[in-house]
């Protein structure tokens, strides 16, 4: 009689495709970059990758002459470099855990390192795509302010960024050769999202076009861009304005994932603003992909929260000491192109990375490992490709 032992490779490879499928839904910037596929041997040779880019040739006032031939011009070509890093990680479990929970946990731990894969991919490629010189805001980002409309998010950014791209010849999708006409991409939270729904001219042009889009809340295009609107998309948390009642603490004991409470020194303001935000102030462009925004509901010093994690807790651990805040937050939205970013990994490791497992170990083999791990980087080749701008919201008001 066979069982699963007998077709592990079976069902290894049936769930693979769940590790994939939840690594492609939940990629965000991942969608800006190009991929350059490269042999791990060739990335491992050097500590950086050199890609070659050549100049423009220059208008020519040149006539053509009977007699003389024409004088070449002379091209000018630059290199920009990459960096490759390595990712890995994974879980391991008892043996007899998989053996009374299979059916289920078997498919769901595959899904657990593929939601860890993107998100560690995902926070390579914020710190490079969120990192580029084009910003347009209305403030400082320690200045926007949720009560101020100016400082939200409207059509007009759309239409300001789609030129900006399109005056340095920002590259979109293409098909069958052709141009896209909607071939950039704008990707953003649905809290700065909510504004241009809520926006004047948005509104009274589905009233009168479509009123289906108004009604379901999707628009799906925007000044030439492919809107990706995810809970995944980054936010500044509490990196805006400071709140009227402004509210800035530390956490006077650690809390581990899961956990529905914070200790907080001299919370008399912890109830104020929409969320706390619980992590490093993002003032540049040093991220914290650790950072989380949590709805306090009630307790002073101990405050018990509401948070992102599967039980409604917090999803990391933190520390004794770490920041936690009630000012605004700023809500980045990136206009670029599908080739607005590079993405170069190791061939063998794949795309999406590879998984590893899983694996029996342990003297009697009590112990089953599941690991992926991947082998590549993200960079800005291009920074007249991507736009970044800077918004409050007015959920947050």
């Amino acid at each position: 009689m066979s069982t699963t032992s007998d077709l592990s490779n079976s069902v290894r490879a049936r769930y693979i495709n769940d590790y994939v499928k939840w690594a492609k839904s939940l990629r965000v910037y991942d969608q800006f970059a190009m991929a350059i596929s490269k042999d791990k041997e060739v990335l491992q040779n050097s500590s950086s990758v050199v890609l070659p880019y050549v100049g423009n040739m220059a208008i020519t006032a040149q006539t053509i002459s009977e007699t003389v031939d024409l004088p070449p011009q002379n091209v000018r070509d630059t290199t920009a470099s990459i960096t490759p890093t390595s990712r890995g990680d994974g879980i391991q479990d008892s043996e007899k855990l998989l053996d009374q929970n299979y059916t289920e946990y078997g498919k769901k731990r595959f899904e657990i390192i593929g939601e860890n894969m993107i998100e560690t991919l995902e926070a390579l490629a914020i710190d490079s795509a969120l990192a580029g010189s084009m910003v347009q805001r209305a403030a400082a980002r320690a200045s926007l302010d949720a009560g101020t409309s100016t400082h939200r998010l409207t059509d007009a950014e759309f239409f300001k960024a789609a030129q900006r791209l399109k005056e340095h010849r920002c590259p979109g999708a293409m098909q069958d050769g052709l141009l896209v006409p909607s071939g950039h991409i704008a990707a953003m939270h649905g809290d700065a999202y909510f504004d241009v729904l809520q926006g004047g001219n948005i509104n009274s042009i589905l009233k009168y076009q479509d009123k289906n889009i108004l009604y379901s809340g999707e628009v799906g295009e925007l000044g030439g861009f492919r809107l990706v609107v995810s809970p995944f998309a980054k936010v500044f948390g509490g990196a805006g304005i400071d709140n009227g009642t402004a509210g800035a603490y530390v956490m006077s004991a650690a809390s581990e994932s899961l956990e529905k409470e914070l200790s907080i020194t001299t919370a008399t303001h912890v109830a104020i603003g929409r969320y706390l935000t619980v992590g490093t102030e993002e003032t540049a462009s040093t991220f914290y992909p650790e950072n989380e925004r949590v709805t306090h509901v009630s307790g002073t010093t101990t405050s018990v929260i509401v948070g992102g994690a599967s039980n409604g807790g917090l999803r990391y651990d933190h520390a004794n000491g770490t920041a936690v805040r009630n000012a605004d937050s700023v809500y980045p939205v990136l206009f670029g192109g599908p080739s607005s970013l590079a993405k170069i990994y190791a061939s063998d490791h794949g795309e999406y990375g590879e998984v590893v497992g899983p694996n029996k170990t342990g003297n009697a083999e009590q112990f089953v490992s599941l690991f992926w791990k991947w082998y590549g980087a993200y960079a800005i080749l291009n920074e007249n490709w991507l736009v970044r701008g800077e918004y409050s919201s007015s959920l947050d008001a």
